[in-house]
């Protein structure tokens, strides 16, 4: 054999072999063997039909890359001596003429990547050996059939030769003989291709096809080990978080042929119905042929089943038909696999000359809604437990369930790309008005709100829409965050779309649409289609209530909802929530009718203005406010007093201007001169929050009177007690939650004194500066300190990180690329940045205040990653949108499994 590298040999035993009824390995042994190496072991120890061989481990990959790209020294001894066994196992020996032994090559991590690495078949054969192979099975086709499928995928794999090239001759040669199939080509076409993929090689390559059997075998481990670093796996791995640092084992397996003739086939199965969960046999396999033939498109594979055929309304016979002995055997193969992994398997197998051979298992890849049912059955059957079952559910998949999705099957026009801001689709009329979008969805039509970014001033028309666009922004921005707490499908950051909302067109890549057009937009995926898409409804079975009440057991996390509307507290209430965590007073003034008053409040000259205009808006939160406090029949509702800068209330365009200073019956240059004095230049950091509230307490007044005689309504209601809890935001100093403090107190003692009802109510601040987080103490001190902290991780995050989060897109992309981050903190919680800050509050404020209620409000509370850290750093509660309320309900089952 060929040298296969000089670096130190390692002590540990690097290859495993598996077959004959036994093998080193075992299925607890996926990190050193890989899924594949290890459940091959398995399978071979539970005496199924496994074709012997030998995996080389992960430390060798490992080993690999440390040393440039070479295999260590002493892997050249393990690998003969384990190549010997295989063979003397099957009565044949690597490169003989006569009796070849024959292997195939193939990945396998720890973690299933289907698809992303290399594979290769049929290796060992040459210009000599396959002679020995025709020899010994009678079958010139077969053999030479073989032959020019292992210098196809050789060649493609090892070499670097297209994969184009050989399709090319092979279709050049069918359609000069006036063939169709493959199958119908005999020994003396294949022999002709041969000739012609040699020849290919040798150009492509310089160089002749390799017929040295060592150098093949050191060329294909070389390879697969190198495929770990392949474009798709390298990108799989980061969509999945499975770590570069795992690596991929090896499996050098004799080969099994599904291309033997009219009694050998190939197949791959899942032992129960990957899309339903449904408890049936499916999958797909055909007659005379090798593994890749299933996937490749090339033939149209048959159903496993009788059943399945007649449902597809194929003609080509099922396997059940047509070798029923063989499907009885896969059946029970099926049965014994499920029990011992106690899950749903994805099995590849071979028929060669009626004798049933299994390559490989490993959990089947399901739908959401495949995995909730296979969970409950699998609890029905005794299989595992509840505890077992809720971990069986990726929380983070959870939005299939909840929202509508583009169906599979259909054709996906994409034209332009942006973040996956909010889960779910929607299809409609390109709309670039809010205004416009309330009007068509009044009209019965359904449309995709497109904007550069959106605003407050766009909740009307965000809640008309189907869906909603922009090409700025970010995961966080005003648009992601008001269009998940909505459950509306949203893309955001499409930098490479142009919009010009005067002329009502969006261009792209040379395209325009136009204001009308109907485009889809894929929430999930960050994708913008041209064109109406097939959708699949969303769909919540009686196996989605079960997993929730099993995910609640023994949940020491609460869970609230960031609800600003009746609409969503109710769906709050459906999906499982304890709460609500935030409500948003400034979303309930930017409805129509009662924005004008905010705007009257804004313009007025004098304190005695605003209180007229205040008096307007008093009974319009006093009513929201009821109504969400009768929604929640009991549960804490946290009330946030007004944040945004009053800039955003207030119209920008000159044409609304006007129409605006005609409402309020002020001179158009008074309106246009509040609006400068307002305007600044990073309104985050502005004017603002409790800066606001300070300058004009009577905000605070109303808003405050507001919340407290809504609960003295809703309390005699329902007749459960309502205990607001009031939130002051943006509180950087001790000083300006006692200001506010005292407002909000007096208005209370007010409301008392008015209706006769003792008030039970607590007054907290939401943490969203890094000097509040720091001084977490000094807010908490005292009977009158914060009774309880909302960590706003938006904003936090902003201004720990001092980016803003409607720019970061382009600049956090770059840096993921890099690999600066990891992933976009965002959306999981940088847990050594603004982490610590959440735990130096926590910390600090309950040093203080031993009862300080400590909760999370920002969009991080739905994140599976985050969730689990803040359940380590002591917090009481998350609050999320409505529709990631189970999400977070389910993530902390992950969080039990690992104490």
């Amino acid at each position: 054999m060929t040298k296969s590298g000089h670096s130190a040999s390692a002590t540990r035993k690097r290859v495993y072999l598996f077959g004959g009824g036994k093998a080193d390995g075992t299925a607890q042994m996926k990190e050193l063997l890989g899924g594949k190496g290890a459940n091959l072991a398995e399978m071979a120890s539970l005496g199924l039909p496994v074709p012997p061989g030998f995996t080389i481990t992960t430390e060798v990959c490992t080993a690999y890359y440390a040393e440039g790209r070479k295999l260590p020294g002493g892997l050249e001894h393990d690998v003969e001596v384990a190549l010997a066994h295989v063979g003397k196992t099957v009565g044949a020996t690597f490169g003989d003429a006569r009796s070849p032994l024959l292997v195939s090559v193939r990945s396998g991590a720890r973690a299933s990547m289907p698809g992303m690495m290399d594979t290769i078949l049929n290796l060992g054969l040459n210009d000599e050996t396959v002679k020995g192979l025709a020899a010994k099975s009678g079958n010139e086709r077969f053999a030479y059939d073989s032959y020019r499928r292992f210098i196809q995928m050789y060649s493609n794999v090892v070499l670097g030769v297209d994969h184009g090239v050989f399709e090319d001759i092979l279709e050049n040669h069918k359609n000069l003989a006036g063939l169709a199939l493959d199958t119908e080509l005999g020994a003396d076409d294949w022999l002709k291709i041969i000739d012609a993929y040699k020849a290919a090689v040798e150009r492509e390559t310089d160089k002749p096809f390799p017929q040295g059997t060592p150098e093949q075998l050191w060329g294909a481990i070389a390879a697969v080990f190198g495929s770990w670093q392949n474009a798709r796996a390298k990108t799989y791995r980061r969509l999945h978080g499975i770590p570069d640092s795992w690596g991929t084992a090896v499996s050098v397996q004799a080969m099994v042929f599904g291309n033997l003739g009219d009694k050998s086939a190939t197949g791959v199965a899942f032992t129960r119905n990957p899309s339903t969960g449904a408890r049936e046999v499916y999958g797909e396999f055909l007659i005379n042929a090798q593994g890749e033939d299933v996937v490749a498109g090339i033939r149209t594979p048959q159903a496993l089943s009788e059943a399945a055929r007649k449902e597809g309304g194929a003609k080509a016979q099922s396997l059940e038909t047509a070798m029923p002995a063989t499907y009885r055997e896969l059946e029970q193969v099926f049965e014994l696999l499920e029990k011992h992994y106690r899950d749903m398997q994805d099995i590849e197998f071979t028929i060669q000359e009626g004798k049933l051979w299994m390559l490989q298992t490993r959990s089947g890849k399901r739908t959401t809604k495949a995995a909730l049912k296979v969970a409950v059955d699998l609890v029905a059957e005794g299989l595992i437990t509840t505890e077992e079952a809720v971990l069986r559910i990726d929380a983070a998949n959870l939005d299939q369930l909840l929202h509508p999705t583009i169906d599979p099957a259909a054709e996906r026009l994409v034209v332009a790309t942006g973040l996956p801001a909010s889960p779910g689709a929607a299809s409609g009329e390109i709309v670039f008005d809010a205004d416009e979008a309330e009007v068509l969805k009044g009209h019965g039509r359904e449309v995709i709100l497109v904007r550069v970014e959106t605003s407050p001033e766009d909740i009307h028309g965000m809640h008309a829409a189907a869906g909603i666009l922009t090409t700025r922004g970010g995961m966080t921005s005003h648009a992601a965050v008001v269009a998940r707490g909505m459950g509306r499908p949203c893309v955001c950051g499409a930098g490479s779309l142009r919009i010009d909302a005067k002329a009502g067109t969006m261009t792209v890549a040379g395209a325009t649409f136009r204001k009308g057009d109907i485009i889809t937009i894929d929430g999930a995926k960050g994708e913008v289609l041209k064109g109406r898409v097939k959708m699949r409804q969303p769909e919540l079975s009686g196996d989605f209530a079960k997993v929730m009440q099993w995910a609640d057991a023994g949940r020491t996390l609460g869970v609230r909802a960031n609800a600003d509307t009746p609409r969503d507290a109710k769906q709050a209430v459906d999906f499982g929530a304890e709460g609500i965590g935030l409500c948003r007073t400034e979303h309930m003034f930017f409805e129509e009718s009662r924005i004008l008053a905010m705007r009257e409040m804004i313009c007025a000259d004098d304190e005695a203005g605003r209180r007229r205009a205040l008096a307007k808006i008093l009974p319009m939160q006093r009513a929201d406010f009821a109504e969400l406090f009768e929604i929640m029949a009991g549960l804490p509702v946290t009330i946030r007093l007004l944040d945004p800068p009053l800039h955003e209330f207030l119209p920008h365009e000159e044409k609304e201007a006007a129409a605006v200073a005609r409402e309020l019956k002020v001179p158009l240059e008074k309106l246009q001169t509040r609006v400068a004095e307002l305007h600044e230049f990073n309104p985050m950091l502005g004017f603002r929050g409790c800066r606001l509230a300070i300058r004009y307490p009577e905000i605070t007044e109303i808003q405050a009177r507001a919340i407290f005689e809504a609960a003295v309504s809703a309390a005699k209601k329902t007749g459960k007690p309502v205990v607001p809890e009031v939130m002051i935001p943006l509180i950087a100093y001790r000083q300006e939650f006692d200001t506010l403090r005292a407002v909000i107190v007096a208005a209370a003692a007010a409301v008392e004194k008015e209706t006769g009802v003792k008030l039970a109510y607590q007054i907290g601040t939401m943490i969203e500066l890094p000097r509040a987080a720091l001084k977490g103490d000094e807010i908490a001190a005292g009977e009158a300190g914060a009774e309880f902290f909302s960590f706003g991780t938006n904003d936090l995050t902003q201004t720990c990180l001092g980016l803003s989060r409607d720019d970061a897109a382009p600049i956090l992309a770059n840096y993921m690329q890099r690999g600066i981050l990891e992933v976009d903190p965002f959306v999981s919680i940088d847990q050594d940045g603004v982490g610590e800050l959440v735990r130096i509050g926590t910390e600090r404020g309950r040093k203080v205040r031993g009862d300080l209620k400590v909760g999370i409000c920002g969009e991080h509370g739905g994140d599976p990653a985050s969730i689990a850290f803040f359940n380590a750093a002591g917090l009481d509660y998350v609050s999320c949108s409505p529709y990631r309320v189970p999400v977070a309900r389910l993530a902390q089952a992950a969080i039990r499994a690992k104490k």
